[in-house]
């Protein structure tokens, strides 16, 4: 496969290697985010890299930072490569903003086992699975491998972030969704749930890292939603969570894919591309390692 597993450059040291994204040293103001084809689900790591999805997340993500520029700052400089982004260097906020609109996933999970208070926010009894909530609400996790949950006065209290800033924070995830809704039920689409963070540039509070992709959100459609509420699709990453789950070996989920499946999962990542944009999905042609080592040394030539 013609895939980005992994990227080291002599010029950019490497600051991090998440589960998806890597990033590279620019310069003091400036990091380079490389959003590879790895993908990851159930905290695992999985080998089998997915075409081309490191180049959908990567135009998905600054789409919508393109669209939302009003609602509040973020860190893109520009876009140097399909699957690469200069952005500004900020201080990040460990914490993780999940919105959600419906009873669903983790959630109702947890619900069924009898929990009722979710990182502060409670709910009531007698909610159905994917049920709708009155107000989408929040249910911030801290941002590390775990995804604990945490509630605002734990936040800060453990000094993550102020009460002014944590303010913010709210107000404008609770406006992006909105926003992302909105824009979406236009596209006949359901903005579930998903997740935003923040940084520090100079004191003010931008967005940074991903907003609004399939690997951090669920979208239902809504003629599916509106015709069974409770077998509504996931037409995000849920395709590969099934097929894990449906092929445990020895109650080991496993951490390589057939083709078939690690295409079929690229397919539906480029479909949800043309859905939110409502342009088709055109895979970078040649060799992927060719083409980002000429796109960096590009970069470097215009800042000599």
């Amino acid at each position: 496969m013609n895939c980005l597993t992994k990227l080291s450059h002599p010029n950019f040291p490497t600051l991090h290697s998440g589960k998806v994204r890597d990033s590279l040293r620019f310069d003091e103001h400036s990091r380079l985010i490389v959003v590879t084809d790895r993908i990851s689900a159930f905290n695992l790591k999985i080998k089998t890299p997915i075409p081309h999805k490191g180049a959908v997340l990567t135009a998905i993500a600054n789409f919508w930072f393109s669209q939302t520029q009003h609602i509040i700052p973020n860190h893109i400089i520009r876009q140097i490569d399909p699957n690469i982004t200069l952005v500004k260097e900020a201080q990040p906020i460990k914490v993780e903003m999940v919105v959600r609109a419906y009873l669903t996933g983790s959630m109702w999970r947890g619900y069924q086992d009898g929990q009722r208070t979710f990182s502060g926010v409670t709910v009531p009894d007698g909610m159905q699975q994917n049920q709708a909530f009155p107000t989408p609400i929040i249910t911030p996790t801290t941002k590390d491998d775990f995804d604990t949950e945490v509630d605002e006065q734990m936040i800060i209290e453990s000094g993550l972030a102020s009460p002014q800033i944590y303010e913010q924070m709210k107000q404008a995830s609770l406006a992006l969704f909105g926003f992302g809704n909105q824009y979406l039920a236009q596209r006949g689409i359901i903005l579930v749930d998903t997740k935003y963070e923040f940084g520090l540039l100079n004191g003010q509070l931008i967005l940074i890292d991903e907003i609004q992709t399939p690997d951090s959100s669920r979208f239902w459609r809504t003629t599916d939603y509106q015709a069974n509420p409770q077998t509504a699709e996931q037409i995000d990453k849920e395709f590969l969570r099934q097929w894990l789950l449906k092929n445990t070996i020895n109650g080991e989920i496993p951490t390589t894919l057939p083709d078939e499946i690690a295409n079929e999962t690229s397919r539906r990542y480029q479909e949800i591309y043309q859905i939110i944009t409502g342009s088709p999905f055109v895979p970078p042609q040649g060799d992927i390692m060719e083409r980002i080592n000429q796109n960096l040394q590009q970069l470097l030539n215009n800042t000599i």
